[in-house]
């Protein structure tokens, strides 16, 4: 009887410790917070070999060079679209600023404005920005164009760019005014925070993910 007493309550306080557990927790599914800075970067080769890996690619594409040259730490991901987050703690902004645009022209690089700038490509938004945690890490965010027409406020763009340049940019007309609308809730995405983006309201599995590792890691 006493045994069976100790147990009864052994699984009442594991029952009441459950109930109380934080439904934001990782064991849910729901990401923490994400700080980036220059210490927890993995390790990365010397600015110069970058430098020379990037100007001696194969690829056309800047989503692939950031990929094989920088690592990833965290996916922004609404649906089937995404924002990839990437960091190096080797370069100030405007180098690699330099370096992409040299590698592979951008259609528009806008002025650095509040420690970012964004380099405007035919299937991609590339925003670089000094990461709030740490001035030493650059934070390296490459979203799709489908991400950005769906999920990007156009009061944060257009911090950067004119409502006609990214109506041309987005092959939408009107878009600025009509997804204006769309965030009248003030729910839309204005760029990397690294606490998770939730069109929906809510936090849910699969919304944000960590991905962290060297370059090119978990593609």
């Amino acid at each position: 009887m006493k045994k069976w007493s100790v147990l009864m309550c052994l699984l009442f306080i594991m029952f009441i410790a459950a109930g109380c557990s934080s439904p934001f927790s990782s064991d849910r599914g729901i990401p923490e917070e994400v700080h980036i800075t220059a210490d927890n970067i993995p390790e990365e080769p010397s600015k110069a070999e970058i430098i020379d890996k990037i100007k001696n690619n194969s690829s056309n594409e800047i989503d692939d060079i950031i990929e094989a040259n920088f690592s990833l730490m965290d996916v922004v991901s609404v649906d089937s679209n995404k924002a990839e987050i990437y960091a190096t703690r080797r370069f100030e902004l405007s180098e690699l600023s330099s370096v992409l645009s040299d590698t592979i022209e951008p259609e528009k690089v806008s002025e650095v404005i509040d420690n970012q700038q964004i380099l405007v490509y035919p299937d991609y938004f590339v925003t670089l920005k000094i990461s709030p945690d740490d001035n030493d890490a650059l934070i390296i965010e490459v979203a799709g164009d489908e991400f950005v027409r769906r999920n990007y406020a156009p009061s944060f763009l257009q911090t950067y760019f004119a409502y006609r340049l990214l109506d041309s940019f987005l092959g939408v007309n009107d878009w600025g005014r009509r997804r204006s609308r769309e965030c009248g809730s003030g729910n839309c995405y204005g760029g990397y925070t690294g606490k998770g983006y939730y069109p929906n309201g809510t936090p849910s599995r699969g919304n944000t993910s960590f991905r962290g590792g060297g370059p090119g890691a978990g593609k």
